[in-house]
Formats: structure tokens, C-alpha cells, sequence
């Protein structure tokens, strides 16, 4: 059975790692959250700082 060469095996390595490297970035900048409304913001500060013990 044919062994492959050392340099094939860094071929893939560096394949697989930039293919690698390119997914992660896409799926990074491919999402974007939503802002929340100045209104609800508000509501949060506001209802943050009311404690009952």
C-alpha cells in the first residue's frame, strides 16, 4: 500500500486549516444582533435599580 509523502500531509494541514480558519470568519461576521429600542433600555435601567429585599 502507497504511503503518501510528508509534504502532502502538510499540503492538507494547511488546506484544512485555512478552510478552517475561513468558515469560522464567515460564520463571525455573518451574524448581526439586533439593538435593542431606546425605550425598552429604559425600561431595563429603571426596573434594574428598584430592590426588594
Amino acid at each position: 500500500m502507497p504511503q503518501m509523502a510528508p509534504i502532502s500531509w502538510l499540503f492538507l494541514f494547511l488546506l484544512f486549516s485555512i478552510v478552517f480558519i475561513l468558515f469560522c470568519s464567515m460564520n463571525y461576521y455573518s451574524y448581526m444582533p439586533s439593538s435593542p429600542k431606546s425605550n425598552e433600555l429604559k425600561n431595563i435601567n429603571l426596573n434594574s435599580m428598584n430592590w426588594k429585599w
